[in-house]
């Protein structure tokens, strides 16, 4: 039944708002009840436990035993094509975007303080014991050296009047933005740091985290670096502070090295001989510190969770056989997707029963540049199971405004029943589906919906050169990310059983031949009230405010206009568009008429592939100092509410050869909050001249 615009979806919106607390949205009854019955909080936890033993640094040994235990695991549960997918990284291979970073493997790091040059005073730091206190990137040393006090170290007057040659630097910042003048500049031979980084109101507030720390992958400074408490630091600062001497001795056996990014990945066939050539993908990142369990473990158990769930119950004919392909991607973060993406692989397979001789791995040649294509849709986790002591609160966080999409809506219609399912559960202790796990937490989800940031796989899914909608199911705040208390203790079951559900829920409707319902996909009255609230912020002119309410409608009028799924048959009838304006008085404003440099318009060119900003590499740093081309003030621009990365990423997106410059400018203004034309312009100009856009005449 085709239903009329925007108007229509807002009345069933609110309609169907009540009915949720009894029906779930979208997916008939039996077959969420099958979902909701199968999918263990606990299952997701073993195979979490499991993942988080291993230090899972991009190209390692750690990170290879992860990935045979994912492809074991999805081996066990009968997924098809189950493969660990090999990408060559040596330093110099692009994919699309990202200079690939050689494989690191570390076997040792200890650091001691010694006395007389031998005598062991204090271990200070161990690698066997916890692998996040060597530096990725650090190479191998068997240094004796005193210890100096730099402060933060990324500035020279950190190191005015101080002697750091053939000396260890202690610093506060990361050890990556220090090296190149600590090592480089000033020839210390070692950093040792206590970077506190991803801060939140609970940063500083349990001094015996240690943080996990980076070097420059391609620095020409090559040295290592560990990283230490703040109990420790302080202990350090507070001895040079007397005119103590400290004599360490670091010994460290790691380095890079020519070596693969690996990417695990199975696939649900579909059962239409035209639709299973379309995908529903579910990603996550596998890389990470040990333990890294929420970050990112618990998103990569969940997806298996999901790939588990489903295989059993369309196996078992509990749930149909969706019409499309669900593929599931297990990569290096960022890097790792980006070749999936774009390159092409080596395949390692195992052999299909145990005991077989002969076979124990057969390699072939796989082409993943046609996957991009394919794939319609992502479903992507990263840190899903944070329990009460990490303080997280659960995003449902839709995408840019460059990419209006009904993906998101789906995500959120089903989040939102979970929301008020479990609240209706931890209020009265009655609830159809409390979604509980047994070993878990009865508290309420209180998911919420969120506006699309940066910071993780989406980025490359939805950057304008692949253009594929992304959901992205996050925690925010963590006040464990990235240190050496992300740990299983701290997961919820029943946080990674809801998130599971979200996810396995959205991706087999997206994955079905057409919708069954479209009663709650749409959130324009949710998106207006979001629109209309930043009007009280009193810096946005009431002609901004008039830009902002104007973007944001119809950016949810697209949402429900363009997508794969409706195959040319959308339900949706716009001609009620107007009628929606008039009901929440949204007017079209007049728009502010481009002259001078607002009337250029520019193009992205189809290569290279992905986001300027990636993993350990900056794809415009490098081409902009190649070309003489000064950094753009837009990437140092901090908006109402966004940030210059956001702002570029955004930039970038829109330059589709039909906006002028003064269009683009409006569009990221609207997003993120109002900034000036003359950085939009510079920032495009700057993209032209290192090739990446081009003026359309």
């Amino acid at each position: 039944m085709k239903r009329r615009g925007v108007v229509a979806l807002m009345g069933c919106l609110a309609a169907s708002a009540g009915a949720w607390g009894q029906k779930p949205p979208l997916l008939p009854e039996k077959d969420v009840a099958a979902l909701a019955n199968e999918l263990s909080g606990e299952s997701a936890k073993r195979n979490l436990e499991g993942i988080a033993r291993f230090h899972r640094q991009r190209g390692s040994q750690g990170f290879h035993a992860a990935a045979e235990l994912v492809a074991e695991r999805l081996r066990a549960y009968g997924l098809n094509d189950v493969a660990i997918l090999q990408f060559p990284a040596d330093g110099k291979i692009l994919y699309g975007t990202q200079r690939s970073r050689p494989a690191w493997d570390a076997e040792k790091g200890e650091l001691e303080e010694v006395e007389d040059g031998k005598e062991v005073k204090e271990k200070i730091a161990s690698y066997e014991a916890e692998p996040i206190v060597l530096t990725e990137d650090s190479e191998s040393a068997d240094i004796t050296a005193d210890l100096v006090e730099v402060g933060e170290g990324t500035k020279e007057s950190d190191y005015a009047g101080k002697d750091v040659k053939g000396k260890i630097v202690l610093a506060s910042a990361q050890p990556g933005a220090v090296q190149d003048l600590a090592v480089g500049k000033f020839g210390a031979v070692g950093i040792v740091s206590y970077a506190q980084n991803q801060k939140t109101a609970w940063w500083g507030e349990d001094e015996n985290l240690i943080r996990w720390g980076h070097l420059e992958t391609f620095s020409a400074n090559k040295t290592f670096a560990f990283m230490v408490s703040l109990t420790t630091a302080r202990s350090l600062r507070e001895r040079l502070a007397k005119g103590e001497k400290i004599t360490l001795h670091a010994v460290v056996k790691a380095g890079q090295h020519a070596g693969n990014y690996e990417v695990v990945t199975a696939t649900i066939p579909g059962a239409d001989a035209k639709l299973k050539e379309e995908e529903i993908a579910f990603s996550c990142h596998l890389d990470h510190q040990r333990p890294g369990a929420n970050d990112n473990a618990s998103g990569c158990a969940t997806i298996l969770e999901v790939a588990r769930t489903l295989q059993k119950l369309i196996s078992e004919g509990k749930l149909a056989r969706p019409a499309r392909t669900i593929r599931f991607i297990w990569p290096p973060e960022i890097e790792g997707t980006m070749a999936f993406l774009t390159g092409s692989a080596v395949e390692e397979r195992q052999p299909k029963a145990a005991g077989k001789t002969g076979e124990e791995h057969t390699a072939s040649f796989w082409l993943t540049s046609h996957i991009a294509p394919r794939i319609k849709a992502v479903i992507h986790m990263d840190m899903v199971g944070g329990g009460p002591e990490t303080k997280a609160v659960f995003h449902v966080t839709r995408g840019p405004m460059s990419l209006p999409s009904f993906v998101h809506d789906v995500t959120w219609a089903f989040a939102e029943w979970v929301n008020e399912e479990s609240y209706k559960f931890a209020a009265t202790g009655k609830a159809e589906y409390p979604l509980v796990a047994p070993e878990g937490g009865k508290e309420p989800l209180r998911a919420e919906y969120s506006a699309y940031t940066t910071g993780s796989d989406h980025d490359v899914y939805q950057d304008s050169s692949f253009g594929i909608p992304a959901i992205y199911l996050n925690d925010w705040p963590d006040r464990y990310i990235h240190t050496n208390f992300d740990t299983a203790a701290n997961i919820d079951t029943t946080k990674l059983k809801r998130a599971a559900f979200i996810g396995s829920a959205s991706g087999y409707f997206l994955a079905l031949d057409k919708p069954q319902s479209y009663a709650a996909i749409g959130s324009t009255a949710r998106d207006l009230s979001t629109a209309m609230s930043r009007r009280r912020v009193r810096s946005v002119s009431a002609a901004e405010a008039q830009q902002l309410y104007w973007r944001h409608a119809q950016y949810e009028i697209s949402s429900s206009e363009s997508e794969f799924l409706w195959r040319g048959e959308n339900p949706f009838d716009v001609s009620g568009n107007a009628m929606m304006m008039f009901k929440y008085g949204v007017r079209r404003p007049e728009e502010p008429k481009a002259t001078g440099e607002g009337l250029l318009t520019f193009a992205r060119k189809p290569r290279p592939k992905g986001p300027l900003a990636v993993f350990g590499y900056d794809y415009f740093a490098e081409h902009a100092k190649a070309a003489g081309v000064a950094t753009p003030k837009l990437l140092s621009y901090e908006g109402l509410w966004g940030a210059g990365e956001e702002y570029a990423y955004e930039v970038l997106n829109f330059a589709n050869g039909k906006r002028n410059a003064q269009g683009i400018r409006d569009a990221v203004s609207a997003e993120y909050g109002p900034v000036p034309l003359e950085m939009v312009v510079e920032y495009l100009r700057a993209l032209e001249k290192i090739g990446v856009v081009e003026q359309v005449k």
